[in-house]
């Protein structure tokens, strides 16, 4: 399933270079669970000053950042504006001061029930200083092992349910959604225990990258391209993810995953499916995801023996990358000496 979207329609650009939402969307609080973290610097955080920047956010929102780490208003504040100073974000350096002004920190831990009633009573006065009308947005950003701890915590400090019937509350799930089919169906029952499914968006923030949000218009919209698309006439697609980052910080969350489960289980497949899915009867997020299921059912199982022909894993050695030295894997700091995570994959479907 996807994450919610306002449906955004992008106007013509004016001097500025900004768009706007003809929908006005509701004021709310969106609490960021591992507020500290590389994915809320790196993603996060970008991503919500460029909908603030271009009024697809409420006037009337608040970002309260949760973390273990220990850090006031200010010091977080002063996190956010230096991942601000970096890409895209770094060309509107004069709207950064009115987006940073609505963000804030909270420190507690994610298995304390006492941190989450905390949490309850800064949300009540955030709520009240802003006029938030009671609507919530948790987005859990940490490790995906402390994912059963925030959610259960969120039940048991009653910031699961709407405060009324007029205010909404939900929650987004990054992946990875479990290691495996065990682990994933768990995490959803003890997701489902807590939240009703209509207040749960498990999301894949790869499908935010504009060429992949291009590519049913280029396949469907296309009158060039749609009708050839097809197995008449083309014989395979490649699908590449080429990366220049080495692990950097990420150590302790990657020698745990590789590249299979951090890139191929949930990126790859997206765009396997998106390319190779039929046209939907329409497109909303229902009909798109009934086709992507068709396409994920129609891939060949492997057998023992397709694993050895069909599948190839592998590690990066030390190398440059655009004029850079970058060690190999296992110098990387976190890493064991011996490690046999995978940094590459490749895979063959049918």
């Amino acid at each position: 399933m996807n994450a919610p979207a306002a449906e955004v329609a992008e106007h013509s650009q004016t001097q500025n270079d900004a768009y706007y939402c003809e929908i006005p969307n509701d004021p709310c609080a969106i609490v960021m669970f591992g507020a500290s973290g590389d994915l809320a610097k790196r993603k996060l955080l970008p991503a919500l000053f460029d909908l603030a920047w271009h009024s697809c956010l409420a006037p009337r929102f608040r970002v309260l950042g949760f973390a273990r780490t220990e850090m006031n208003d200010e010091q977080f504040r002063k996190e956010a504006a230096e991942a601000l100073s970096k890409g895209e974000s770094a060309k509107h350096q004069d709207k950064q001061p009115e987006f940073l002004d609505h963000l804030h920190y909270f420190s507690g831990q994610y298995d304390d029930l006492d941190s989450f009633k905390r949490l309850a009573k800064r949300l009540d006065e955030l709520d009240q200083a802003g006029n938030l009308c009671g609507n919530r947005l948790f987005y859990l950003a940490t490790p995906p092992d402390i994912y059963p701890k925030i959610i259960k915590r969120l039940g048991e400090s009653g910031l699961a349910k709407p405060k009324s019937a007029k205010c909404w509350t939900r929650v987004i799930v990054e992946k990875p959604f479990g290691h495996d089919l065990a682990s994933a169906r768990e995490l959803n029952q003890t997701v489902l225990s807590v939240f009703d499914e209509s207040q749960v968006y498990r999301i894949d923030h790869y499908l935010g990258k504009q060429t992949v949000q291009n590519l049913l218009v280029f396949r469907f919209g296309n009158g060039i391209f749609e009708p050839l698309w097809n197995r008449n006439y083309i014989d395979h697609v490649q699908i590449t993810a080429g990366e220049v980052l080495g692990v950097e910080a990420r150590a302790a969350f990657y020698e745990g995953t590789g590249a299979l489960r951090d890139m191929v289980q949930s990126h790859l497949l997206q765009l396997t499916s998106l390319v190779s899915m039929e046209a939907p009867a329409k497109f909303d997020a229902t009909a798109v995801r009934n086709e992507k299921i068709k396409v994920l059912q129609s891939i060949r199982p492997f057998t023992p023996e397709a694993v050895h022909t069909s599948v190839l894993r592998g590690q990066y050695a030390a190398g440059v990358v655009n004029g850079k030295p970058m060690p190999g894997y296992r110098e990387e700091k976190g890493v064991k000496p011996d490690s046999n995570t995978e940094t590459y994959v490749a895979l063959k479907l049918q």
